[in-house]
């Protein structure tokens, strides 16, 4: 019989460093710091809405044809959620695996009745469901148009705001998918943080106070748009 002298092909880098569970936490760091990127872009431009109807209007057109002439129309804004899609993907993908191999390490149901998860990883989890419910949404009524209440305008995203927050459904919703992403980033910026290793224990407090300011800074700045809507200070 002859001898089989071929050698077990190695696993490459890319497939041992997404297998181990170190490797899914990095996946879920840097996704998250791109996604938190790209809040604090998006609150900034959001705030852009106080200056009036021409100007967040113009913003809105300006997203479209940003990298021009050297990109066509819309070609950055689709490059930008591509990014965004692939982030919001590998997070959602290296969460929801690192939650089964939890619960895979653990098979023996505790001997008393206690939480398996602490109240930071049980709140990230409702927090990211209830987020992608969220984004869905959102998609749907101002980007699209298809849950829009009314009219959806092409080209007016500040009648389009106006309107959506003129309704207490569409307060309801912004608002509390709003203060589910604070406790989301109050949680996530330090976890991120610890995982790409610039935490230490001299740091520690320092990070918890900076995720703090981060997720209050972002939940005012994206509430205060339904709020100045409700409160007639936009109209």
């Amino acid at each position: 019989m002859a001898l089989d002298t071929r050698t077990a092909r190695k696993p490459s880098m890319t497939r041992t460093f997404w297998g181990s569970t170190l490797g899914k936490k990095t996946v879920m760091a840097v996704s998250g710091l791109i996604m938190l990127g790209y809040l604090v872009a998006h609150m900034f431009g959001n705030l852009k809405i106080f200056f009036g109807p021409e100007e967040f209007n113009a913003y809105g057109h300006w997203l479209r044809t940003m990298g021009a002439p050297v990109l066509h129309y819309s070609w950055a804004l689709w490059l930008v959620r591509i990014v965004l899609l692939a982030a919001v993907a590998g997070h959602a993908v290296s969460a929801y695996q690192l939650s089964r191999r939890d619960i895979r390490a653990r098979p023996t149901a505790y001997v008393h009745k206690r939480p398996r998860a602490s109240y930071a990883t049980r709140t990230m989890r409702w927090g990211g469901i209830i987020l992608t419910l969220f984004i869905v949404w959102h998609i749907l009524d101002l980007t699209t148009g298809h849950a829009h209440p009314g009219g959806f305008q092409e080209g007016h995203p500040y009648q389009n705001v106006v309107d959506t927050f003129s309704t207490w459904y569409g307060n309801t919703v912004y608002i509390a998918a709003v203060l589910a992403l604070g406790l989301h980033v109050r949680h996530g910026f330090w976890s991120a943080a610890q995982t790409l290793g610039a935490g230490s224990a001299a740091r520690d407090r320092a990070l918890k106070t900076l995720a703090n300011l981060l997720a209050l800074a972002l939940t005012a700045g994206f509430v205060s748009v339904p709020v100045a809507v409700m409160t007639g200070l936009v109209s």
